[in-house]
């Protein structure tokens, strides 16, 4: 075969099998081809009428009026077989012996001196005529053994191409069975999915018929609430036609039991043919082609040996050609005389006689055993593929039969289930009219926590609202000194924020009048269902949902009810947990949220379509529920620990933070010490008669810090001291700094809820060029105080103590307002990490609390699910 470039034709050979028979035929073709000229070739060739040739190339069909190209064909690697629909007919006949077409070849004659006379002959010595009498003898014995070795060879040629024609033959079925293979699959999925749904179903429609009665009883029995009675409804039997049930159970059950046969036979002819199938699959020929291959091959030594022993033929042949020709030209040696020669011929005469040629013979028998037994071999051969694709003919045909059953069947099934529909809706009134009375519960503590939450809402904006007006006040007393009020009138700064009024309009208000408690009084547990199935699969598919962090919905199956969502009281009562709400206490609003859960949960049970009691869980479906929860509750524990590490490294660096803060602290108010005693130093040097300090005027004393331009330092006037004394303790001037400290810090902190300064690289780590003081400097300074003569008592408060430094000489006020700012600004950032850790571990406290009902629950979920299996079990018994 040849592939060239666009523009030239593929041509090629093509190489078709015969299914029945395993003959083969190779015709020549190109893409262009169409199946129907092959067709017509193997009609002339192999007899099979056009309209009886099923032509299959792997799993394709091949159709008469499309190209070859169509199939990728001519093409080295792909071969066709032909099969013959005539034979796979029910009511055709086996097919014929096989009949091998071997030419025979006779024995040579006899050899006679009339025929081939000879010059010794007429020799008068005895051993000279019986030379040329060997000779004929000789060659008469290679000419036998030569045409014995091709009758041989011929029947092994024959033997070796039965071979290849059953090797075609099992090639041929396994593409006959593998096409059946692809229908069988498929319509076995069918039947199995099928199966399940008629399964389901049937078992659904069992416990309705079974339990109608005691379905009726318990409507009969449910009454309804006051409320909700009139002059024709008293209980939940009410809501339906009773005089209608009667009959309408009676057609129920007759077509049930009607379909279920019509399925037991459907399900019997199913049965008959997977058993035919599966039989049709595991059967194999009654021998085996590998076992008949190596017998041939070990066959193929006495081709061998034949071959031998003609070669040996062929030299004594020769050897006595040579002593004739020698005797007729008279150049015999003194050493070899005619009748040395004649008594040397007679023992290779004897050898040709009795063990050549017998042996020869010997191989040709076993040659033509192995052809009979071949010839049996190729007879069973065609038996068994004739009986096979019949068995596959008709598996093919009932398949196509059942694929238009199953047709019938669905429709059927649809048809039955809308006859239950009636049925199913009486079934759903205890569920559905318990769901309505928690849906009532659950809406009464849902509007409970929702004006609550309006309250709420109420107040922190009633709050906010507050702490704007005084920041506004604040604003205005700090610069109306500077600005004129009529300036600031017209800059619109006198304005003040309006209250906020949340007002809801009342809602449900036409709720019923009942609580969680009074559920199992007006709507019994029993109205769920009688089927512990599901009740097992409401509970653990509602806990397990509500089990779930977050806002999104249950999503339900196909026939779940609508109204059956997921309540999520995270969302609800979002910012108001564990908090009074609208002259609530923080138990009434915890019990509000548990009513509410509890009423959803109830809601969700009951609102589960009954068409899932058969299919919901059965035991696999528990133990994989139940793992599932189990995983949860693992990666929940695995999730709490990271948080509590991710917690415990925050907090550590908030510690660190702390501590570095407070050692900035501590630095800054040792040099501002230091600073300050320096002033009062050099003061006491320049002015020794002077026992006062000086006044200082309260317009010169007003400091502020603008950080933000929002807040000042409040003007403390400053006095004279009045108090002077020379024999001061160190003990008393060590008290008195550290007061003066402590009243510094209490001042920076109230300030610094007014400043937001930015924390620089300095509040993080101290400059390296700046001296840390320690204790002992400390105490160094308070001695040199201690011990003037000019000591003071230092009664006034330290905020006063930037208008003092501003009035001394030698004391930079602007390091100092510096340092104060950067007090203030550490104050502030430890304030805040401070909060930041408290926010922290609440928010712990708070994931511990969730995981340990989390915990909570899936052991209730475990606890009910065993108690609902055992209730199965004995349901099941009973």
């Amino acid at each position: 075969m040849s592939s060239v470039s666009e523009g030239v034709v593929q041509i090629g050979k093509l190489l078709v099998h015969i299914a029945e028979n395993g003959h083969s035929f190779e015709l020549d073709c190109d893409e262009y081809t169409l199946v129907e000229a092959v067709q017509r070739f193997l009609e002339s060739a192999s007899g099979i009428q056009l309209n009886d040739q099923l032509l299959l190339c792997l799993d394709m069909k091949l159709e008469s009026q499309r190209p070859l190209s169509a199939y990728k064909l001519p093409s080295e690697d792909q071969e066709v077989f032909l099969f013959n629909k005539a034979r796979i007919r029910s009511n055709s006949q086996r097919p014929a012996p096989e009949q091998a077409e071997i030419i025979e070849i006779q024995d040579p004659p006899s050899p006679s001196p009339s025929h081939s006379p000879h010059p010794l002959d007429d020799a008068l010595d005895p051993a000279l005529k019986a030379l040329p009498s060997y000779e004929r003898q000789f060659r008469y014995h290679y000419q036998r053994g030569h045409v014995i070795y091709n009758r041989t060879q011929v029947r092994y040629e024959a033997c070796d191409r039965i071979l290849r024609e059953l090797k075609v033959q099992e090639r041929a079925l396994e593409i006959a069975g593998g096409n059946l293979d692809h229908y069988y699959r498929m319509i076995l999925q069918n039947y199995m999915n099928f199966v399940k749904c008629y399964s389901q179903q049937h078992q659904s429609h069992s416990n309705l018929l079974v339990n109608f009665a005691k379905v009726i009883e318990k409507l009969r029995s449910c009454k309804l609430l006051p409320a909700l009675q009139t002059s024709n409804r008293k209980c939940l039997l009410d809501f339906v036609k009773e005089e209608n049930l009667q009959k309408l159970v009676e057609d129920c059950s007759s077509s049930h039991v009607q379909f279920e046969n019509k399925v037991s036979e459907f399900k019997h002819e199913f049965g008959e043919l997977k058993c035919k199938v599966e039989n049709l699959f595991s059967s194999k020929a009654a021998f085996h082609i590998r076992e008949l291959e190596a017998t041939i091959k070990d066959h193929q030594r006495y081709l061998i040996e034949q071959k031998s022993i003609m070669q040996a033929l062929s030299k004594d042949v020769n050897t006595v050609k040579k002593l004739v020709d020698d005797c007729l030209i008279s150049q015999l040696s003194s050493s070899l005389r005619p009748h040395d020669a004649v008594s040397a011929l007679g023992p290779m005469y004897d050898g040709h006689d009795k063990s050549y040629l017998p042996k020869m013979q010997a191989c040709e028998r076993a040659i033509f055993s192995l052809l009979d037994f071949c010839k049996n071999k190729k007879n069973e051969m065609n038996i068994f593929v004739h009986i096979y694709m019949q068995e596959i003919a008709y598996s093919q045909f009932t398949i196509k039969d059942v694929r238009y059953k199953f047709s019938v069947f669905t429709e059927a099934l649809n048809r039955q289930n809308d006859q239950f529909e009636h049925l199913k809706v009486i079934r759903g009134i205890g569920p559905a009219y318990r769901a309505c009375l928690a849906e009532v519960v659950r809406r009464k503590a849902s509007m409970k926590l929702y004006m609550g939450m309006a309250g709420q809402l109420a107040e922190k904006l009633a709050t906010k609202r507050d702490a704007e007006v005084r920041r506004r006040e604040e604003f205005l007393k700090v610069h109306s000194s500077y600005i004129p009020r009529d300036i600031l009138a017209s800059m619109g700064l006198y304005d003040t924020p309006n209250q906020c009024d949340v007002n809801i309009t009342p809602f449900d208000s036409n709720l019923l009048d009942i609580d969680i408690s009074d559920l199992d009084r007006y709507a019994p547990e029993c109205l769920v269902g009688l089927s512990s199935k599901n009740e097992k699969h409401g509970t653990s598919k509602g806990l397990y949902s509500m089990s779930n962090d977050g806002s999104q919905s249950t999503e339900f199956e196909e026939n779940a009810v609508d109204s059956s969502e997921k309540y999520d009281s995270d969302d609800l009562v979002e910012g108001s947990e564990l908090v009074e709400i609208a002259g609530t206490s923080k138990l009434e609003v915890e019990n509000a949220k548990l009513k509410a859960e509890l009423a959803s949960a109830i809601a969700l049970i009951c609102s589960i379509s009954p068409e899932y009691e058969c299919e919901s869980l059965d035991d696999s479906k528990v133990e994989s529920l139940l793992k599932n929860a189990a995983e949860k509750t693992v990666e929940a524990l695995h999730l709490k620990d990271e948080y509590g590490k991710h917690l415990q490294s925050m907090l550590k660096i908030k510690q660190m933070q702390c501590e570095s803060y407070e050692k900035r602290i501590k630095e800054l108010e040792q040099r501002l010490s230091d600073q300050y005693l320096q002033g009062n130093k050099t003061s006491v040097d320049g002015d020794t008669s002077n026992f006062a300090l000086p006044t200082v005027k309260p317009d010169d004393s007003k400091s502020e810090i603008s950080g933000d331009g929002e807040a000042h330092m409040p003007h403390v006037s400053t006095e004279a001291m009045d108090e002077v004394s020379c024999a001061s303790s160190s003990l008393h001037v060590k008290l008195e700094l550290s007061k003066q400290s402590k009243g510094f810090d209490e001042n920076m902190t109230d300030s610094s809820g007014m400043l937001n300064p930015q924390l620089d690289s300095s509040m993080l780590e101290p400059h390296h060029d700046e001296g840390h003081p320690c204790d002992k400097e400390g105490k160094d300074g308070g001695m040199v105080l201690a011990t003037s003569s000019m000591a003071m008592s230092m009664t006034q408060p330290l905020n006063a103590l930037p208008s003092e430094t501003a009035v001394e000489p030698g004391l930079d006020s602007k390091i100092s307002a510096d340092l104060v700012l950067e007090l203030q600004s550490a104050l502030a950032e430890k304030s805040e990490l401070h909060s930041a850790i408290a926010e922290k571990s609440t928010q712990l406290d708070e994931t511990e609390t969730k995981l340990k009902t989390l915990m909570d629950e899936v052991a209730k979920l475990g606890r009910e699910l065993e108690n609902n299996r055992k209730l199965l079990d004995e349901s099941q018994v009973s």
